[in-house]
């Protein structure tokens, strides 16, 4: 509950899906009994108490760090969920929230990669999965892809359109930083980026490197897929059981 004499003030409800986040940081405060100034001491103070409560105001869209501490902090070994799946969805709700105010009104979903056919398609559905995932800055980005993989500059060139990644890593590292993870999903961008360079001479001298990021991640797809089936017990096992 928020210090004692002074009530919390509502939630800002002028963007909806910024006021879900907020209500959501503050269901998770209040599940775990905290105060701000008490989040901030299990914190060893580095993030405020200010920052805490503007975190849960819904009048901003806090970064996904604080966001993450946020729920960290409130976390409880009694919790029936782990953290991942508190964490998991505060990170949905961060993302529509960036997305429902920083998205330009024409990205109304997220790009489709198995539609895309030549690198002019590719390079503006990359754009547009950078907006669909809530537009997270080259700095977000290059943290995220971890050292050398993203650089800034380099990131920047990608979501002005005046680049493609250089490489089948650099693109994954792209993706990856938009919040695409699965094999599943990364491989059909793969693929899309094969069809689109086979189209555009200009382009395709590094076509071999891409073609064998693809089929890696066409493999690693299909075991993962394989790994997820659990296998129905043949007549040996049904008379053991």
């Amino acid at each position: 509950m928020a210090a004692a004499g002074r009530p919390e003030n509502n939630v800002d409800q002028s963007v909806p899906a910024r006021a879900k986040l907020a209500e959501y940081l503050r269901e998770r405060r209040r599940a775990a009994g905290l105060t701000y100034s008490q989040m901030s001491e299990a914190m060893g103070g580095r993030l405020s108490k200010a920052t805490f409560e503007r975190a849960a105001s819904g009048t901003t869209v806090p970064a996904w760090d604080t966001v993450e501490q946020f729920i960290a902090v409130t976390l409880d070994e009694k919790d029936v969920f782990g953290p991942e799946v508190f964490l998991t969805r505060g990170h949905e709700l961060w993302v529509r929230a960036r997305r429902a105010t920083r998205a330009p009104y024409y990205v109304r979903k997220a790009p489709d990669p198995t539609l895309l056919s030549d690198t002019a398609g590719f390079l503006r559905a990359l754009r547009h999965q950078h907006v669909w995932a809530g537009y997270p800055t080259p700095g977000e980005m290059e943290l995220t892809a971890g050292p050398g993989a993203l650089p800034k500059t380099t990131t920047r060139r990608i979501i002005a359109g005046d680049a493609l990644p250089v490489d089948p890593q650099q693109a994954l590292a792209f993706l990856r930083a938009c919040f695409i993870q699965g094999e599943a999903e990364l491989e059909r961008w793969l693929a899309a980026a094969v069809r689109a360079l086979r189209e555009d001479s200009a382009r395709s001298r590094n076509l071999s490197k891409w073609v064998t990021a693809h089929e890696e991640m066409a493999r690693q797809a299909r075991e993962k897929d394989i790994a997820s089936v659990t296998p129905l017990p043949g007549p040996k096992e049904q008379r053991a059981a």
